[in-house]
């Protein structure tokens, strides 16, 4: 008997030894797929903040197209004004709905905590 206990003790380290292994190869693998895909990350933001800097060039010459033309009909400086005004009240209306949509209330995951509170008033329960 003490020949079979021996024989389990082995192979039960040999398990251990390579779930162990095997844990460590895995959590390797998983860092070296996070490093690429934090460089593929990296590199798409590049590429969205390159164009939006371009888009933003963009709208800067269009509303200066839209003042010269709009200067043709009143004063250039009456045009500048209009048009200032124009994107001064669109970008106020964005700057809000952005506020709103970031209050801490819109955040929460609303149906996490309910899930939660559930499963904690179920435990509860069982216990009593």
């Amino acid at each position: 008997m003490t020949n079979n206990d021996s024989s389990l003790r082995t192979l039960l380290k040999e398990l251990i030894d390579e779930v162990s292994q095997l844990i460590r190869q895995e959590f390797r693998l998983a860092q070296a797929e996070s490093a690429e895909k934090i460089g593929q990350v990296q590199s798409g933001l590049i590429s969205i903040v390159a164009g939006l800097l371009l888009a933003f060039a963009a709208l800067l010459i269009l509303l200066q197209a839209l003042v010269i033309a709009l200067a043709n009909v009143v004063a250039p400086w009456l045009a500048s004004v209009i048009v200032g005004v124009v994107v001064a009240a669109t970008s106020f209306v964005f700057v809000k709905q952005g506020q709103s949509s970031l209050k801490v209330v819109n955040l929460l995951p609303a149906r996490t905590v309910k899930s939660v509170r559930d499963d904690k008033d179920m435990v509860m329960e069982k216990v009593r």
